[in-house]
């Protein structure tokens, strides 16, 4: 099957869907699928063979963050061009209302498309705002896909219909196999937290403004953040003590994440709202690393509602850091949330993905109606 993939976000700034394209792309291509991948990214920037870069980004706030788009005239007859050589049998288009390369793709395209929505934000004034101008763009849409149950909601509230959910994929083997870094361990225990610094939502402040508790519990633990964003601007506003066990190691590449994950003794994700699905809870999982997670609804399924993982309300600092203390106090406890988990994350696996999403493909492309089924497909699966 050939298949077109739109990215809406600049492919060189990391980022959930960006590595959703990516990892979906590798595994359809490695199944002999032929994919190619238009995103946002300067001529000069080193992408992988499939991807076709549409040009440069620029900053937009959406959603609680910054999104790096791409969209304009030179954008929409680069879009049309792909389309016209591509001579896909099914589009396959990420956040389509996302003012970039999807809307434009949407509008351009003529064919099966299958839509795949990310985004969880309910009361979205600029969804709201942009469906009628959108809407003749999406009715175009043959399936819709969500990646959780709460990107199935904002669907249903902004766009009318419903969606089926296929949650995520991460490659659990490449996180169980990575190998620890014992020089990033600290004495009492060791915390990991991966999110943008400068990313108020991802909730890094709730769990800087923990760790005096928890260094008055345990004074050797370290924390450490990956991330982009200025570290020297947050070092400068933490205690003497937070600070000197506070590690910023910077982006880092999927390895290092990987060694990272490995090294933990808890992640942690303190994220104050505006999550969908928690990729990273599940590659923390897939290592082994016993999860503190904000009690987010979408942290809540993916944790199967606390079974294999513990959650916390959100933006509650005692709360946190009473959790953290007890889970490293407890090396028994965690062996037994490592264990439950082991065996959740296969469920997320993109061995077991792909399968799903390959099989709405063959429905788009086969002409049989719009795809709109509901996600109790998956809500099943999940409870086995």
């Amino acid at each position: 099957m050939r298949v077109g993939v739109v990215c809406p976000y600049s492919w060189d700034v990391p980022g959930g869907v960006q590595y959703h394209v990516r990892d979906l792309s590798e595994v359809l291509l490695e199944r002999g699928h032929e994919v190619s991948v238009l995103a946002p990214a300067d001529e000069d920037t080193r992408v992988p063979a499939y991807v076709v870069p549409a040009g440069r980004a620029v900053r937009v706030p959406y959603n609680g963050s910054v999104a790096r788009v791409n969209f304009g005239p030179i954008s929409a007859t680069r879009v049309r061009r792909w389309l016209r050589d591509g001579a896909f049998d099914v589009l396959h288009i990420h956040e389509p209302v996302t003012p970039s390369l999807s809307v434009l793709a949407c509008w351009a395209a003529n064919g099966p498309i299958v839509a795949t929505f990310h985004t969880s934000n309910l009361r979205s004034r600029a969804m709201a705002a942009a469906y009628p101008i959108l809407e003749p763009a999406l009715e175009k849409i043959t399936a819709r896909v969500a990646v959780s149950e709460d990107a199935r909601r904002t669907v249903v509230a902004h766009i009318g219909g419903d969606a089926v959910v296929i949650p995520n994929g991460v490659f659990v083997d490449r996180f169980a196999s990575a190998e620890p870094a014992p020089e990033w361990a600290g004495r009492d225990g060791t915390l990991a937290f991966i999110g943008r610094l400068d990313e108020p939502r991802k909730g890094l402040p709730t769990l800087l403004a923990a760790m005096d508790a928890v260094l008055r519990a345990r004074p050797g633990v370290r924390l450490l953040v990956v991330g982009r964003g200025d570290a020297e601007e947050v070092s400068k506003h933490l205690s003497s003590r937070v600070r000197d066990a506070v590690v910023f190691l910077g982006q880092a590449d999927d390895s290092d994440k990987a060694r990272l994950l490995r090294t933990a003794d808890v992640y942690v994700a303190p994220n104050l709202g505006g999550e969908s699905f928690g990729v990273v809870l599940v590659e923390a999982m897939s290592a082994g690393t016993p999860v503190v997670a904000s009690d987010l609804d979408s942290f809540r399924a993916v944790l199967d509602g606390g079974r294999v993982g513990r959650l916390f309300a959100a933006g509650d600092v005692d709360a946190l850091a009473a959790e953290l203390v007890a889970l490293l106090d407890d090396p028994d406890r965690r062996a037994t949330m490592r264990d439950a988990a082991a065996t959740w994350v296969r469920r997320y696996d993109w061995s077991s993905i792909v399968g799903d999403i390959v099989e709405v493909y063959e429905t788009a492309a086969a002409g049989a109606g719009e795809v709109r089924e509901d996600s109790r497909g998956w809500r099943d699966r999940l409870r086995r």
